[in-house]
């Protein structure tokens, strides 16, 4: 049988099945902070799938009232996000540009972690605030996208770092007397401010359009500024307004200037002990619910992530050593600027480079300015000592210590009554365990063990010559160890002892007592008469001359408790003629060192 050969006509050409998943453009938006429109552009890594989620993670957090504060940060978040994404690009190569959520794992954080701290080093905290905000934004996706992330990959996110931060120690707080000293110099600044930019608007007011009444008169130039906005650069150059001082002069008369800022930061800081962050984001209609002489702040705290709204409860009043007060008084200085700039800001200023309005804080100031080093300079505070002995620097964040340091030591250190605002935890390591208050601490520990001691030794047992008790205590002596005492039988120099043989000190039951005399003070075995009074006044002397040799710390740890047995315990208890002849007759024949006939037996 022959083979067939079948023919088939041929068909159309089918088309061609289109792709799953469409390929992403590129990945460029942009984001509005501060009024001004900022760039993102994360095409150029290759990975669109991987990048477009993290974008809007990071459009997440810089949204108004989100967790950045400024462009500065904004950027460095930014810069965050592109390192991770080339790190990840280039650790994942097998998967090109589809590299998707899907793709990572617990073990890239990690490795991207310990890469970062092999490049900063390890004792940096540049490498755990990168996790920290890497970690948030991470979270954020996988909330846009649930169960995209495997389960190993969640539950590494949950936490910022696989490495404990390397210590970081607290801000200390400043001086007492510093800090005093900056909230009465910035008192007395915004009130040459408040001064100087209401005069100005009395003579605007007062004033009347210079083009037709003339230049040559302040109130008509500032009457135009009033009307039309500060002086700029162009304005700023005529013959006419050289006379009043040019631009910059003419436009701080109406408006706040950046170097009125600082004043009003410290005396805020100083009233309110609010976050130098916090104040800046300050609203207009910050001021809520007045009663009673108090209104609530409402302000944001954006590093309480989860809930950033706080709201304070301050002092409410007519002047400036009130925060209601203080802050009613910006308003009311910056509420013809916000007029004329159309900005709901509080922080208003005409800057000086050009008199434009402006938010004062689009972009963050150096902490140390040369502003802020002239009115510390004014004020005589730049000549003042910090703790360490150092000259005395403005820190926004060390008056917010201070101020809390003050809350603390009012609270008595009691962290449920100090800890408003924050977990017993943050404000016993942040704003309770610093510096400033290491030495009473020392003085609560010292007086702690004290009271303890106190209550665990009873008082010396003090006898009279005729044995009867002149001490508090009510334990019952034998009467053998009482004609004992008062026979001198049982004399350990300076005390008798009820059983030497019986001692809490000894590490075994009947071995003899293994302490130095002086402990005699701190044994409840130990009886005092006027037989004793002798060498416990020479152990007295002894005791004082040490403090010569001795710093007050290390007598304290010596012999303090000795000293407070002999003066409160033992002496209290005998006439002022009986410790006089005690003495005499230490004087003349000095302590001798008596020893049981017992213990000699055994030596």
């Amino acid at each position: 049988m022959s083979k067939r050969r079948v023919r088939f006509t041929s068909a159309p050409e089918a088309p061609a099945v289109p792709e799953s998943v469409p390929r992403l453009g590129p990945v460029v938006c942009t984001v509005p902070i501060d009024g001004q429109e900022e760039v993102v552009d994360l095409s150029d890594l290759g990975i669109p799938r991987l990048a477009r989620p993290m974008a809007v993670a990071l459009l997440e957090i810089a949204r108004p009232k989100g967790l950045l504060r400024d462009r500065a940060e904004f950027r460095r978040h930014l810069k965050f996000v592109r390192t991770f994404l080339a790190f990840t690009a280039a650790a994942m190569p097998e998967h090109g540009d589809e590299l998707d959520l899907d793709d990572l794992e617990a073990d890239l954080l990690d490795a991207f972690e310990d890469r970062q701290i092999e490049a900063y080093g390890e004792g940096s905290q540049a490498p755990h605030t990168m996790m920290l905000a890497l970690t948030r934004m991470l979270r954020l996706v996988s909330k846009a996208h649930p169960d995209r992330f495997s389960l190993d990959f969640q539950s590494r996110i949950a936490y910022a770092s696989g490495e404990k931060a390397p210590d970081k120690k607290p801000l200390d707080a400043y001086p007492v007397p510093v800090f005093d000293a900056f909230e009465a110099a910035a008192l007395i600044e915004v009130g040459k401010i408040r001064d100087r930019l209401l005069e100005g608007e009395r003579l605007a007011l007062a004033g009347k359009d210079p083009d037709h009444h003339g230049w040559d008169r302040l109130e008509n130039v500032l009457w135009w500024v009033w009307h039309n906005g500060p002086i700029s650069p162009e304005h700023g150059r005529s013959r006419e307004l050289a006379r009043h001082g040019r631009m910059r002069a003419v436009n701080e008369r109406l408006f706040l200037s950046v170097a009125d800022l600082a004043p009003f930061q410290v005396l805020l800081g100083c009233q309110t002990g609010m976050e130098p962050e916090a104040v800046k984001d300050l609203r207009p209609g910050c001021l809520v619910n007045p009663a009673r002489g108090f209104v609530s702040v409402n302000y944001l705290k954006r590093r309480a992530h989860n809930d950033p709204h706080k709201t304070l409860r301050v002092r409410d009043g007519g002047n400036l050593r009130s925060p209601g007060g203080l802050i009613r008084l910006l308003m009311r200085l910056t509420q013809h600027a916000r007029e004329l700039s159309g900005l709901d800001e509080l922080w208003i200023i005409s800057f000086r480079s050009n008199g434009a309005l402006a938010g004062a804080f689009r972009e963050r100031l150096a902490p140390d300015t040369a502003h802020r080093r002239r009115f510390m300079a004014t004020h005589g505070i730049d000549v003042m000592k910090d703790r360490d002995g150092s000259p005395v620097k403005l820190d926004l964040r060390r008056l917010r210590k201070t101020y809390k340091s003050k809350q603390y030591l009012r609270a008595g250190g009691i962290l449920p009554d100090f800890a408003s605002g924050h977990t017993p935890q943050v404000a016993g390591s942040h704003y309770a365990d610093i510096g400033a208050h290491e030495e009473i601490h020392d003085q609560a520990i010292e007086a702690g063990l004290s009271q303890a001691l106190a209550v665990a030794l009873p008082p010396p047992v003090v006898l009279n010559d005729d044995g009867e008790r002149l001490d508090d205590g009510d334990a019952a002596i034998a009467p053998e160890a009482v004609h004992d005492a008062l026979s001198g039988a049982t004399d350990v120099w300076l005390s008798a002892c009820q059983d030497f043989f019986a001692s809490p000190f000894a590490v075994k039951k009947g071995a003899p007592c293994p302490v130095p005399p002086w402990v005699c003070l701190e044994c409840p075995n130990a009886v005092f008469t006027t037989r004793h009074l002798p060498a416990v006044l020479s152990a007295l002397g002894t005791i004082e001359r040490q403090r010569e040799e001795f710093s007050i710390a290390e007598w304290k740890a010596r012999f303090g408790l000795a000293h407070e047995r002999i003066v409160t315990g033992v002496l209290a208890r005998f006439s002022t003629p009986q410790i006089t002849t005690a003495r005499a007759i230490a004087e003349a024949d000095g302590a001798r060192l008596a020893l049981p006939t017992a213990l000699l037996e055994t030596i």
